[in-house]
């Protein structure tokens, strides 16, 4: 199988890499920082240098990955941005670093990697629970939950633009032991990762455009 990985260099993203080389899998994976694409190569997946953030950067991998036919591709960059309680508001610049990485990013990439995929091939953005409407109980972190709900829109328009040539879900990858996650939450990266995988693995076509949990239960809107 030949998997891509975009924002691979730490967490969900690594340990992504890190379980389908050890499978034998072939496997891009893409870093913007040296020790990211270190990490990446030291696990013999082919690293690429890429910031989320830049136009340019997000434009030019698709010379690099120029040639490849994925059959998994993994959206996975993020940040969670302020910690807010309630209805504070973020400054600009709060609110630009989480949507461009959030939302603009997939904007951008998702047209590049379709040029790039396999027959049947399949697409999972990392989305949270957090980004449903239905499932909210708090307003905690507000600006992350608006970028995640905007990303659950796109996946379902690429869901639609892509119907025939590839399945595209949302996934919420639990409360996982992370950088973002904090030592607290529910479930190792590990756990996480495998049962990801598994989700993506046995998608059926009925399933594109779907938000799922980590374990492929479905999720409110």
């Amino acid at each position: 199988m030949n998997v891509l990985v975009l924002g691979a260099s730490r967490g969900i993203g690594l340990e992504l890499a890190r379980q389908y080389r050890a499978e034998g899998h072939k496997v891009t994976a893409t870093a913007r920082t040296p020790d990211g694409l270190g990490a990446l190569e030291a696990l013999g997946a082919s690293a690429l240098k890429l910031d989320v953030t830049d136009a340019a950067s997000c434009a030019g991998l698709a010379w690099q990955i120029d040639g490849e036919a994925f059959d998994t591709v993994w959206l996975v960059a993020g940040v969670y941005g302020p910690r807010s309680s309630g209805l504070q508001a973020p400054t600009q610049a709060e609110f630009d670093a989480v949507m461009h990485t959030n939302v603009l990013a997939a904007m951008r990439l998702l047209p590049v990697v379709a040029e790039a995929l396999a027959p049947g091939a399949r697409i999972a953005l990392l989305s949270s629970r957090m980004g449903s409407i239905g499932l909210r109980a708090n307003a905690n972190g507000w600006l992350y939950r608006a970028s995640k709900a905007a990303l659950n829109s796109l996946m379902k328009d690429a869901a639609i633009a892509l119907e025939g040539r590839a399945l595209c879900v949302s996934l919420h990858p639990g409360w996982v032991r992370t950088d973002m996650g904090g030592s607290g939450a529910d479930i190792d990266v590990q756990h996480s990762a495998r049962t990801l995988r598994a989700t993506v693995a046995a998608l059926g076509p009925a399933q594109t455009g779907s938000f799922l949990n980590h374990d492929g239960q479905p999720l409110s809107w």
